[in-house]
């Protein structure tokens, strides 16, 4: 009882110290000083730290341009949940960047990530379901995908609805009405508002 009570002590002070690297690193990104960044977020991202982890990915994709390296920070990321890796490591494998070219296990990440709530993948994900890129066409799928992604303010997604809704197909899916009150706001008060 004794060590784990000196050892949860000792996190709590640490934990300070780790805040403030990836507050470092993350200052060093912002000013184009990649190489700090990641000596600050290297140890971080080795220790379980998941935005370490996630922001490393991005570095390493796109400053650095190794992909492989890209891979294996994104996957660390994306196994402990975190949504824009998930969505990171799903176009990695679309792409065959870093890893040979994989549709099922980017449709696995991609759907992780859409799950999880992040609007970019589920703007995706809408957008293959409608043209069937992958998957069959269901435009239930897509228009459920697109409304998830537009509720929080994804600009392509509420255009994709937008467009549905003007273009009137489909008109009928499936019993579900392509209708005004269909959508998460009306586009003239998107437009209005500058929603993106």
């Amino acid at each position: 009882m004794k060590y784990i009570c000196a050892a949860t002590f000792l996190s709590l002070l640490l934990a300070p110290s780790v805040w403030a690297a990836y507050d470092d690193g993350l200052t060093a990104y912002k000013t184009k000083d990649y190489p700090a960044a990641v000596r600050e977020w290297r140890p971080l991202a080795d220790d379980g730290n998941v935005k370490a982890q996630y922001m490393l990915g991005r570095v390493y994709f796109q400053f650095y341009q190794d992909y492989r390296k890209a891979v294996k920070w994104y996957r660390k990321a994306a196994e402990q949940g975190h949504a824009a890796a998930q969505y990171s490591l799903s176009s990695m494998y679309r792409d065959g960047r870093g890893v040979p070219r994989n549709h099922a296990l980017a449709m696995k990440w991609l759907r992780m990530a859409a799950q999880r709530g992040d609007p970019t993948a589920q703007n995706r994900l809408g957008f293959m379901y409608y043209f069937g890129r992958g998957v069959p066409i269901i435009y239930v799928e897509a228009i459920k995908w697109h409304r998830k992604a537009a509720e929080q303010g994804n600009a392509l997604s509420q255009h994709s609805l937008g467009s549905m809704y003007r273009n009137g197909h489909p008109q009928r899916v499936r019993g579900l009405f392509i209708r005004h009150d269909n959508f998460p706001a009306p586009l003239s008060v998107i437009a209005k508002e500058g929603r993106q």
